[in-house]
């Protein structure tokens, strides 16, 4: 890890730890170099990426105040498998695999993953939580470009088999966020507690060579979630 990125961790530990509460400013900048021996570039780097991923706001004149961080962070831009997101998350995390299926695509399918013909995998995972359910994923990839799948894979995961063992490049993600109303089945799989709305996710993930291979719906339970990213304005 870089001085920075050292800085960033440091810091991070102290706000999960409540040592910054949420709603107070950190120190200074010219206070943190002193703590850590740093340069201002360095420091304002690890502050940088505290406010990147939602954990600061910058406020002018005053500093930079500690947001509400209970809220686990999903990234929206990027690519990323559960199983990595599972290293910024703390406590116990499990998937669960509800459904593994493959069946022939039909239309709905075939418009979707933009197939002739073929097979598709149908795969319905549920991520659980310190033992709440609160996230549903329903992936179906296309059986034309991923080939061999199994539960095994879907239970650990699917973007590592993919790169890995395949040796194929995920490359981008075309990706849409809705609220929508919870159906039956999500009250059925997920601990939805008073919640009848879900945070949907539908990702179209393709290869190197601009191939669509999955197309993902993935529904939150609103309060665990917090959806960032990292925008820059251009002229």
């Amino acid at each position: 890890m870089t001085k920075y990125q050292r800085i960033y961790q440091d810091l991070l530990d102290k706000i999960k730890t409540k040592t910054y509460e949420k709603g107070t400013y950190l120190p200074s900048e010219n206070e943190l170099m002193k703590a850590y021996g740093s340069s201002r570039d360095t420091i304002r780097k690890a502050l940088q990426l505290l406010l990147q991923n939602g954990y600061i706001q910058k406020v002018v004149g005053k500093g930079s105040i500690v947001l509400d961080s209970e809220r686990i962070a999903f990234p929206v831009s990027g690519i990323s498998s559960f199983k990595e997101l599972k290293s910024t998350m703390d406590g116990d995390i499990e998937t669960i695999v509800e459904e593994f299926n493959v069946i022939p695509a039909d239309k709905d399918l075939k418009d979707e993953l933009y197939m002739e013909d073929g097979d598709v995998y149908v795969i319905e995972r549920i991520r659980s939580i310190n033992g709440e359910r609160i996230i549903l994923d329903r992936d179906y990839l296309n059986g034309n470009v991923i080939q061999g799948l199994t539960i095994d894979h879907a239970k650990d995961s699917i973007y590592e088999y993919i790169e890995n063992e395949l040796k194929l490049n995920i490359s981008f993600s075309r990706k849409e966020i809705t609220v929508i109303p919870a159906t039956k089945h999500d009250r059925e799989v997920l601990d939805m507690l008073d919640y009848d709305l879900l945070v949907c996710v539908k990702s179209y993930s393709y290869l190197e060579d601009a191939t669509l291979f999955e197309y993902t719906i993935s529904k939150h339970r609103p309060d665990k979630f917090r959806f960032v990213d990292f925008a820059r304005r251009t002229q």
